[in-house]
């Protein structure tokens, strides 16, 4: 797997920036992987004066992003003819008022992955979970270290479809009832919500009882509601499926959601796609299964 790797310099300032701790809870899943970390050179400078990944063959270096190398990213995720210049996706750790995070190479970026199925990929808490569902996919052991992220009873989930999207979150949410179900509450906005309690109401949940909470529309404001309640860290998962090709008059309350998930960058994990929604889930229902076997076997002893 190849992957771009950029960080805002806020992330890589000191010892405890979200970079680094994400390298030191990920570093043994990287190495396990064989991931390759295409990074952007400010932030490979940064691991490399931290002393992280020290001697890993799969880091490589960039160019600065002055100098394009954000540019090579995205081009590269498009894919540029070979298998040594497509990556599988990115992981770029965002400050959100750091004015690079707005540059047209940074949300090309993120739209191309969204476009092409691939992970984009902006908190610590996201990138720390994407490793634990790759490592589930590789037949791994899970990590303890990630349990705190797959305490879903504990959790808010927001499902959020744009319009022509809506068709697949409700076909997604279909397949995955029983695993969204544990969460400890759902919440959507308006016309997203409203068919997906139609569909739990279908599934047996009682009637009257809704399965995800309705907020407003996202052009009446939906998408701020939820904003609020990720920055409050009361909620701690987004399924976002997005349409990259249709401008929105509502934009900019889209960008304040996807704002506020950056903010809150060790706290929240955001999934942009369906592609990305269903190798989650499907890593999720895993490692449950292989935690209740340990557990059993355990028992027995």
């Amino acid at each position: 797997m190849r992957l771009g790797l950029a960080a805002n310099r806020l992330h890589h300032l000191s010892q405890d920036a979200a970079l680094f701790r994400w390298l030191r809870a990920c570093e043994p899943g990287i190495r396990e992987l064989g991931i390759e970390l295409h990074t952007v050179g400010r932030t490979f400078d940064a691991i490399a004066a931290a002393g992280m990944l020290a001697g890993y063959t799969g880091l490589r270096r960039y160019p600065y992003g002055r100098e394009g190398g954000l540019m090579k990213l995205v081009a590269e995720v498009v894919g540029l003819g070979s298998a040594e210049r497509t990556l599988d996706g990115a992981i770029y750790l965002i400050d959100p008022v750091d004015p690079s995070s707005v540059f047209p190479e940074a949300v090309a970026l993120k739209r191309q992955c969204v476009i092409h199925g691939k992970p984009f990929i902006s908190t610590v808490a996201s990138a720390r979970d994407w490793i634990e569902v790759e490592r589930i996919h590789a037949g791994l052991a899970p990590d303890p270290g990630v349990d705190v992220l797959h305490a879903f009873e504990s959790q808010t989930l927001a499902l959020i479809a744009h319009d022509a999207m809506k068709p697949q979150m409700l076909a997604y949410a279909a397949e995955h009832f029983d695993l969204l179900s544990r969460f400890s509450r759902r919440v959507a906005t308006g016309t997203t919500g409203l068919r997906l309690n139609e569909l739990a109401w279908s599934r047996g949940w009682p009637q009257g009882q809704a399965w995800a909470h309705r907020f407003e529309s996202g052009p009446m404001g939906g998408d701020a509601q939820i904003a609020d309640l990720v920055l409050e860290r009361q909620c701690q998962r987004a399924i976002f499926f997005e349409d990259p090709h249709v401008a929105r008059q509502h934009e900019a309350d889209i960008q304040l959601l996807e704002r506020a998930v950056t903010t809150v960058t060790f706290d929240a994990v955001c999934i942009t796609s369906p592609a990305m929604a269903q190798r989650w889930a499907t890593a999720a229902k895993a490692r449950a299964q292989r935690i209740a076997q340990g557990s059993e076997r355990a028992a027995t002893v």
